[in-house]
């Protein structure tokens, strides 16, 4: 199997935390799907790698989600996983419906095992993905590169992109902490 071509998991999600405090700036509800074929070494989620874990998604969970990222005092949404971009039929849906409700007053963040470049130039559906995310987290966890206290992720060789501006600048920019 090729993980390159997996855009659609099994449609089950790990779990949703309504409040978190390490999953991007500020406080944040963060959605984890489940299913991811990178499979990293010592992954932080690994029983999320498992497409079946967890529990199936439905328009109720959506809803769920945007209520949990509705108060003024939640800065945004955080998608990880599993893979995000293994599961785009969830994330992509959840992405639209951020967007549709909060507009550009809360933040989207996402972390992925993919590198950005590759993202910007895959499936229509990827892409669209990508172009609704405001921080993107990309590369896989690496263990060897693995580093303690490293803002937003797990090994060095994981990057921190602002997206829109990599996107109108067509080159990878930083995120810069607000």
């Amino acid at each position: 199997m090729n993980i390159l071509k997996i855009r659609h998991g099994q449609g089950h999600i790990a779990k949703i935390e309504a409040q978190s405090f390490v999953d991007g700036e500020g406080v944040r509800c963060s959605l984890y799907v489940s299913g991811c074929p990178f499979a990293c070494e010592n992954c932080y989620n690994k029983v999320a790698q498992n497409f079946k874990y967890g529990e199936p998604f439905h328009e109720d969970t959506l809803e769920e989600i945007m209520e949990y990222c509705a108060p003024n005092y939640i800065s945004g949404l955080s998608i990880l996983g599993g893979e995000p971009f293994c599961n785009v039929d969830i994330t992509l849906k959840c992405a639209q419906t951020f967007r549709k409700r909060f507009g550009n007053t809360k933040s989207l963040w996402v972390w992925t095992g993919f590198l950005f470049e590759y993202l910007e130039r895959d499936s229509a559906e990827r892409k669209t993905l990508l172009e609704l995310i405001d921080v993107l987290v990309d590369g896989p966890f690496i263990n060897h590169l693995y580093r303690p206290n490293l803002p937003y992720k797990g090994s060095m060789n994981q990057r921190v992109i602002d997206v829109q501006a990599s996107l109108q600048k067509r080159r990878v920019c930083e995120y810069i902490k607000s």
